[in-house]
C-alpha cells in the first residue's frame, strides 16, 4: 500500500512540474537550450539517434520541445572557427544551458562563455583536455558526461589483439584537430608497447589525406587498424570505411555504429546512454544547481559489439573467449 502512494505521490509530482513548464512556455519564460554540435547538419528528414535520446531524456523529466522548452540546434559542419562563430550566437541569445557534443565544441563554447552553463557529452578526457578541474569538482561552469574514452584505448588494443592471433603491427587512423585524440594516440602506444605491437600513426588533418593514409597503411604492412570516435571520423565515415574495405584488415572501432554498417567489431560505453543522461544535468541546472558543485559522469554501460559477417568476409575466425564477453554479436 505504501508502495502504491509513493508511486501515485511521484506522479501527481511530476504532472504538477510538466503543468507548471507548459505555463511557463505558454508566457513566454520556456528555458531556452542551446545545443552545440561539432558535425555537419543531417540531412532534412534523417533521424540522429543520440539527440533523439537526449531529447528523451528531456521528456522523461517533463520536458517537451517547443511547449515548455526551446532546443537552439547549432551545427559546426566540422570547422573550429564556425563553432565558435555558433558557440557566441548562443551566447547572444542568452540561452540558459549549453548543451556541447565532443571535446572541439565544449572547448569553444567553454572560451564563448564564463557564465552560461555547459552540459558536455561525448568528450573521452575532460580533464586532460583542461575543460574541468577534475571529475568530483568540475571547478567552473562546465560538468556533464565523460566517455572515458581514451582510458579504454588500452581494453581495445587488447581485444584487437585476442581477436586477431598472430597480430604484430597495427595502424591507428586519428585526427589530430581533435586535443582529444592527440591524447588517445599517445595512450594507444602505452599500450602497443605494452602487448609487443608495432603501431603506425595514420594521422589525417582534412579528407583528402585518406588516399596517403592507406598507401601508408599498405606500405608500413599494417596487419589490423585502429578507429578512434571523434566528429571527424564519424563525419568522414563513408570514406573511413573505403580505406578499411580497400585495406582487408580487420579494424576495432570505438563506435557501434561502425559495427551496425558491416565492420568488424567495437567496444565502448553507450552513446545513446549518454546523452540521454545529459537531459539530468540540464534539469539539474535549470532548477538551480551550478555546474561547479555536480560531479562529471563516468559511463556505467559498455558494449563490445562483433560482426561475423564481417569476419567471415576478412577470413577470420574470431576466437570464442572472445564471442563470449561480446554483448551482441552480429549474424
Amino acid at each position: 500500500m505504501k508502495c502504491r502512494s509513493a508511486v501515485l505521490f511521484h506522479g501527481i509530482v511530476i504532472a504538477i512540474l510538466a503543468s507548471s513548464l507548459v505555463a511557463e512556455a505558454q508566457s513566454g519564460t520556456a528555458p531556452r537550450i542551446g545545443v552545440l554540435l561539432y558535425a555537419a547538419a543531417p540531412t532534412p528528414g534523417q533521424s540522429n539517434p543520440l539527440l533523439d535520446a537526449f531529447r528523451g531524456g528531456l521528456r522523461d523529466l517533463g520536458y517537451v520541445e517547443g511547449r515548455n522548452v526551446i532546443l537552439e540546434y547549432r551545427w559546426a559542419g566540422g570547422s573550429d572557427q564556425r563553432a565558435a562563430e555558433l558557440a557566441a550566437e548562443l551566447v547572444r541569445l542568452n540561452v540558459a544551458v549549453i548543451v556541447s557534443t565532443g571535446t572541439p565544441a565544449t572547448l569553444v563554447a567553454r572560451a564563448a562563455t564564463t557564465t552560461i552553463p555547459i552540459v558536455m557529452t561525448a568528450v573521452g578526457d575532460p580533464v586532460g583536455s583542461g575543460i574541468v578541474a577534475s571529475l568530483a569538482r568540475p571547478g567552473g561552469h562546465v560538468t556533464g558526461l565523460s566517455l572515458l574514452d581514451t582510458d579504454l584505448d588500452g581494453k581495445r588494443i587488447e581485444l584487437l589483439k585476442e581477436a586477431v592471433p598472430g597480430l604484430t603491427r597495427i595502424a591507428m587512423l586519428w585526427s589530430p584537430n581533435d586535443p582529444g585524440m592527440t591524447l588517445a594516440f599517445s595512450r594507444v602506444e602505452v599500450a602497443s608497447h605494452t602487448l609487443r605491437l608495432a603501431l603506425q600513426s595514420l594521422a589525417v588533418r582534412d579528407p583528402g589525406q585518406f588516399p596517403e593514409a592507406l598507401q601508408a597503411a599498405e606500405t608500413g604492412r599494417a596487419e589490423a587498424l585502429f578507429v578512434t570516435a571523434q566528429p571527424f571520423t564519424i563525419r568522414h565515415q563513408n570514406q573511413i570505411l573505403n580505406v578499411a574495405t580497400k585495406l582487408r584488415l580487420p579494424a576495432i572501432y570505438t563506435d557501434r555504429r561502425f559495427v551496425d554498417m558491416g565492420r568488424l567489431m567495437a567496444y565502448g560505453p553507450s552513446l545513446i546512454d549518454a546523452y540521454r543522461r545529459a537531459a539530468t544535468y540540464v534539469d539539474r541546472i535549470l532548477k538551480g544547481a551550478k555546474p561547479a558543485d555536480l560531479p562529471v559522469e563516468q559511463p556505467t554501460k559498455f558494449e563490445l559489439v562483433i560482426n561475423l559477417k564481417s569476419a567471415k568476409a576478412l577470413g577470420l575466425t574470431i576466437p570464442q573467449s572472445v564471442l563470449m564477453r561480446a554483448d551482441e554479436v552480429i549474424q
